[in-house]
């Protein structure tokens, strides 16, 4: 759950688009499947999309009239989609890069040698493990059995909560969800929570929209589950029955979840109860033996962040019949280890959740998968070589400075608010004053000693690395927060600002061209990372940040007045993206992604502010022309940049419906028809398309 409140710059798990100037070998990029399970190198060169990309602007388009075909109107036709990929963009461009270099170290520490430190022997083994198609190909469902019999051998509902258990710690999303949490209403104290989770289609409203593409995916789907028991060795016409039974069980769990939009609301997800209160719903015994198989501490309280799910859950838990559960178990146990598994489990959980989800065509090159999985169990141990390798030396004093300027310059726009009374804008001023900021990587370095890593063992290292981390995650309840802990590895292409934390962090891995480019000027820089660092810093105050005070607490330190003020100016933008079609007839949501279009916003107008800024204080000339542009009007070049996409209409689709991020395009435009400063960079007229009578602003 802490994943949905985490106000991050982007939630795709980095699958997003790809290349920029990538050497992309034809032969590679239509490689089979098979060939890709057995590569051991990488068959491509993947080079970073430069910090002011020329080849990408379309001069033949007015920028008063549409900014982005003019900043990346000819980036798609330049960046054609690679087969194994669902998209392009800055961001999956640098996943490539980093990506490639993950792999030359894993690729070293795999090879062994008469030396390897132990986390060298874990971040090799692991991979080397990954990589082995044939081994695991040999094993077949034998390392995945004793798994399996735990199931098939169940008598009754009585025995199922310890399974739940063991299964949830090996990262196995059955029934709900279960972890650990700041507790909203006091950030000092670390608590358990429980979730509505346990669906295999990607969150609940795929369950009941109307029409013939839903209705075909939700097709597919139980085809899916049928395909996959049946490759398990259950009989096709079982396979069907059961299939059929798990859709409906499933759909009970969805109808009885929250939707996407209102789980942005952390007031809505958060219902602190004891545990006698909390056992009311459920069976006590049951949830100890649950709770002792998960490896969590005892507790004395929980969030229980969605209490009818938990009553609709257990009721729906008691009147399955058996059969029922043991095939839904099953079927989420292939699935979640599909990738460990031989090649038939893995191409047919890809072909639903790849393919027919987001529009892919064939599987990602293994080497990428496996060096991004160890980046996924080991990303410290891992990401610790990565940032002496490939992070520069100034790089993070660069960048700190860059915050301290995109901090001063949102200290001295609250000052300026014409709209906030002076009580909340001191309390505005405490919650900035106290935001933390983390660059580039953790001050000290997470201890895997206790992780056992086999070079042999693909799926147990996978399962083992799971419960690995949900036993440190669970046995933070009730101890001390670190405020030093990341929740992103080093090499990661992201950021995120954390409430309950209030800290702004940025990984190593966006630190890297084309979001920072040391060899562009500040202009170019100020416009990708620093709106970047303007975004998360936004977050402190967006819709949803702004529930959280400077310690981290869920408290309301506005006026009525100044929140009213607020949410008049928010709901200007619900309204402006939320007449934006994304592909077909699906329209972005704009409550959904109130949130991140707030961030895109106030992140730009700061960052341009304290680009300024620095500008006056380095007396730079802001008229002399760098590349044929002007200083202001590379930053909102850079910026647009940022956004350059080429992406297939499925997965457009599924980000729309899913997900709190508006499409590029959008994130690009729907910023810049906001910025006071933009006008004047471009000599645009009032009334131009990007320059409306009238404009949104909240920061």
């Amino acid at each position: 759950m802490m994943n949905e409140i985490r106000l991050q710059l982007r939630t795709k798990s980095l699958l997003w688009g790809a290349a920029a100037t990538l050497l992309i070998a034809t032969a590679a990029s239509a490689q089979t499947n098979a060939a890709a399970d057995k590569a051991v190198a990488p068959a491509m060169v993947y080079k970073p999309i430069p910090g002011f990309d020329a080849s990408s602007l379309d001069t033949s388009v007015d920028p008063c009239n549409d900014f982005y075909k003019f900043a990346c109107g000819r980036f798609a036709a330049n960046h054609p989609i690679p087969s194994d990929q669902p998209e392009v963009d800055q961001f999956y461009a640098l996943y490539n890069v980093n990506t490639q270099s993950l792999n030359g170290i894993l690729t070293k520490a795999a090879a062994g040698g008469s030396v390897r430190s132990p986390n060298e022997q874990k971040i090799g083994d692991y991979y080397k493990s990954c990589m082995d198609a044939d081994v695991i190909e040999a094993k077949g469902l034998g390392p995945l059995q004793p798994l399996l019999d735990k199931i098939n051998n169940l008598q009754s509902l009585n025995e199922i909560a310890p399974l739940i258990g063991e299964l949830q710690r090996y990262g196995i999303d059955v029934f709900f969800g279960y972890g650990e949490q700041q507790d909203f209403k006091d950030a000092s104290k670390q608590i358990a929570f429980i979730d509505q989770g346990g669906i295999g289609l990607p969150e609940r409203d795929y369950y009941f929209r109307t029409g013939a593409k839903d209705e075909t995916i939700r097709k597919q789907y139980v085809e899916h589950v049928a395909k996959m028991l049946t490759l398990a060795g259950t009989p096709a016409e079982k396979a069907k029955k059961d299939a059929d039974a798990i859709m409906a069980f499933e759909t009970a769990l969805a109808k009885a979840s929250m939707p996407v939009t209102d789980r942005r609301d952390p007031e809505k997800v958060y219902h602190l109860q004891t545990l006698a209160t909390f056992t009311e719903t459920v069976d006590p015994d049951g949830f100890e033996e649950f709770r002792t198989a998960i490896h969590s501490p005892a507790i004395t309280e929980i969030n229980n962040a969605n209490p009818e799910f938990v009553t609709a859950m257990m009721s729906s838990l008691r009147s399955a019949d058996l059969d029922t559960l043991k095939a839904y178990m099953t079927y989420h146990l292939l699935t979640g280890a599909a990738n460990r598994l031989p090649k038939r489990f893995d191409d047919e959980n890809f072909d639903f959740y790849g393919r027919i989800l987001t529009g892919q065509p064939e599987q990602s090159a293994r080497w990428k998968r496996c060096s991004n999985a160890v980046n996924g169990a080991l990303g410290e141990a891992l990401g610790q070589v990565y940032v002496q390798q490939y992070f520069a030396g100034d790089s993070k004093a660069k960048m700190l400075e860059m915050v301290h300027d995109i901090e001063n310059a949102m200290g001295h726009d609250i000052d300026q608010l014409d709209w906030m009374s002076p009580e909340t804008k001191v309390k505005a001023k405490e919650k900035l004053h106290g935001i933390a900021n983390k660059i580039g990587y953790p001050d000290k370095w997470r201890d895997y000693s206790k992780l056992e890593v086999k070079p042999d063992e693909a799926l147990w290292n996978k399962f083992r690395g799971t419960a690995f981390e949900n036993d440190r995650q669970l046995n933070k309840i009730g101890q001390p927060v670190d405020h030093n802990e990341w929740s992103m590895t080093p090499p990661t292409v992201n950021a995120y600002y954390d409430p309950s934390m209030n800290d702004i962090n940025f990984p190593a891995g966006i630190l890297q061209p084309a979001f920072y480019d040391r060899s562009q000027d500040d202009a170019v820089n100020y416009g990708h990372i620093g709106a970047v660092i303007g975004h998360e810093l936004t977050h402190a105050f967006d819709d949803e940040g702004r529930k959280f005070d400077a310690k981290g607490n869920m408290s309301d330190w506005w006026t009525p007045e100044d929140a009213k003020k607020f949410e008049s100016r928010t709901d200007c933008l619900v309204d402006q993206y939320g007449s934006f079609t994304a592909v077909d007839d699906v329209k972005v949501n704009g409550k959904l992604t109130l949130g991140e279009n707030t961030a895109d916003n106030g992140g730009l107008l700061l960052s341009y502010l304290a680009y300024l800024e620095r500008a006056k204080n380095d007396k730079v000339d802001l008229n002399a022309k760098v590349n044929g542009y002007t200083a202001p009007q590379r930053f909102y070049i850079a910026y647009a940049q940022n956004w350059c996409e080429n992406s297939r209409p499925e997965v457009i689709r599924q980000q729309v419906l899913t997900d709190p991020h508006s499409p590029d395009h959008f994130r690009a435009n729907g910023a810049i028809v906001n910025q006071p400063g933009f006008a004047a960079a471009f000599s645009c007229k009032k009334g131009a398309p990007m320059v409306p009578a009238n404009s949104c602003r909240v920061w």
